[in-house]
């Protein structure tokens, strides 16, 4: 474990040393008279290929903070972007497998030494690897085809280790992370470490989510049948992931992206969770035509549903009404600094758009042109240094601005509006 973690620091060592030397040949390229504009799409495309590859190739934080930027792949110049899609979709189960000898030990350790017992049939070699742990599909006692999720040995040590660093390497992810505080983003990882490793706690939201959504024609989440603080044992979901929708006809695929965005929506209204990793691996096409919903480690919990604050300022900002939205934002601790109301409007189209028409096409050509607008330090006069992000609303904010990322990849004409309308408080009834 000492190497490995050892190896691993070294490859995210790189990445400041990257940094350096590219913000030194971005100076000289500016100093010798090349556009401001062509150095940075520049620096950032460089940046990209060395990010992606470094957390391509890791475990722990570094894998998960690669699968959390994955899903802004669509704000990256074409060029960049298109050498890198498939290898982020696979990101999800990248990660190499553990020896069996060391998953029938883990097994032993947490199920008890007849653990076998437990099952029909255990097929020793993963179904998928993520960022702390695989799954292994297996038949369970009474018949029903089941995923055991089991952590890898040493997984927190990694993933804390990795976090660490990471915090210290913000710099370098935020010219990709477009609006995304970066900082804030890895600062929440690291305050959920203990939630995200600890699958007793994911196994109670994944159960609450069951039950809640149990008998809907929409969604399905997978029951857990039993479950260690390292193993959980929950039904298998047989099913595609989401991102096979891209391949389908119009109708299929625009029906699937509105199931998608409901979900994020009904999760909070119906269960008190927001499903806090909007990343389509964990979203999948099931046969019958539902939407099964997995990974359940990173939740927000929202007993009272989403803040009727968001929906009120996103009803009012619809309407034009910048000064009452400048308010209303500062009220919900969003204006770090005197802003003009009109700017801060401007700024706030690209969650204003989709709900302002019956329906709304997302593509990567608008998610591109608005996220280099709204991360671009001098657009809109500046706003986007005088704001802030709320710590109750970084969740939020990521699977907001994820759900519309995953939109724009899967080219998705949805009736977004509708959506806030049915479970967005305040939105639709002024209060």
């Amino acid at each position: 474990m000492a190497r490995s973690t050892l190896r691993r620091g070294a490859k995210l060592a790189s990445l400041p040393l990257g940094y350096a030397g590219r913000a030194t040949w971005g100076l000289g390229r500016r100093i010798g008279g090349a556009p401001a504009e062509a150095v940075t799409a520049q620096l950032q495309q460089r940046a990209a290929e060395q990010l992606f590859a470094v957390l391509g190739e890791l475990k722990g934080g570094a894998m998960k903070f690669g699968q959390a930027l994955s899903i802004f792949e669509s704000a990256l110049p074409e060029d960049v972007a298109a050498p890198y899609r498939t290898q982020l979709a696979r990101l999800q189960d990248s990660a190499p497998p553990m020896p069996t000898s060391r998953v029938n030990a883990v097994l032993a350790r947490e199920l008890g030494a007849d653990w076998p017992k437990l099952f029909r049939d255990f097929q020793p070699l993963p179904a998928a690897a993520a960022s702390i742990g695989q799954v292994h599909r297996a038949t369970w006692a009474d018949g029903r085809e089941v995923a055991v999720k089991v952590q890898y040995p040493g997984a927190d040590e990694a993933l804390r280790s990795d976090l660490r660093q990471i915090g210290r390497l913000s710099k370098v992810f935020a010219p990709l992370a477009a609006g995304m505080d970066v900082k804030s983003l890895v600062d929440e990882l690291t305050e959920r470490i203990n939630e995200e490793l600890d699958y007793t706690i994911e196994a109670a939201s994944q159960q609450r989510a069951a039950l809640g959504f149990a008998g809907s024609a929409e969604f399905w989440v997978p029951e857990v049948l039993t479950h260690t603080s390292k193993v959980m044992v929950s039904e298998w979901v047989e099913g595609v992931p989401l991102s096979t929708a891209a391949d389908l006809d119009d109708k299929d695929r625009n029906a699937i992206a509105l199931r998608y965005v409901r979900f994020l929506f009904a999760g909070p209204s119906t269960v008190g969770l927001l499903h806090a990793d909007p990343h389509p691996g964990n979203f999948k096409l099931l046969p019958d035509g539902r939407l099964g919903v997995v990974d359940f480690g990173l939740v927000s919990r929202l007993p009272n549903g989403l803040p009727t604050a968001m929906g009120r300022i996103l009803r009012v900002a619809r309407a034009g009404n910048a000064t009452e939205v400048r308010e209303g934002l500062r009220q919900e601790g969003f204006v770090a600094s005197e802003v003009d109301a009109s700017d801060l409007l401007d700024y706030l189209s690209p969650f204003i758009e989709p709900a302002a028409v019956a329906e709304f096409q997302f593509n990567r050509d608008w998610m591109r042109e608005q996220f280099i607008r709204v991360r671009d330090p001098q657009a809109s006069g500046g706003v986007a240094m005088k704001l802030s992000l709320p710590p109750s609303y970084l969740l939020i904010h990521r699977v907001w601005l994820g759900g519309i990322a995953v939109l724009s990849q899967l080219n998705a004409k949805a009736a977004f509006g509708s959506v806030l309308e049915e479970y967005l408080p305040g939105y639709a009834d002024g209060s």
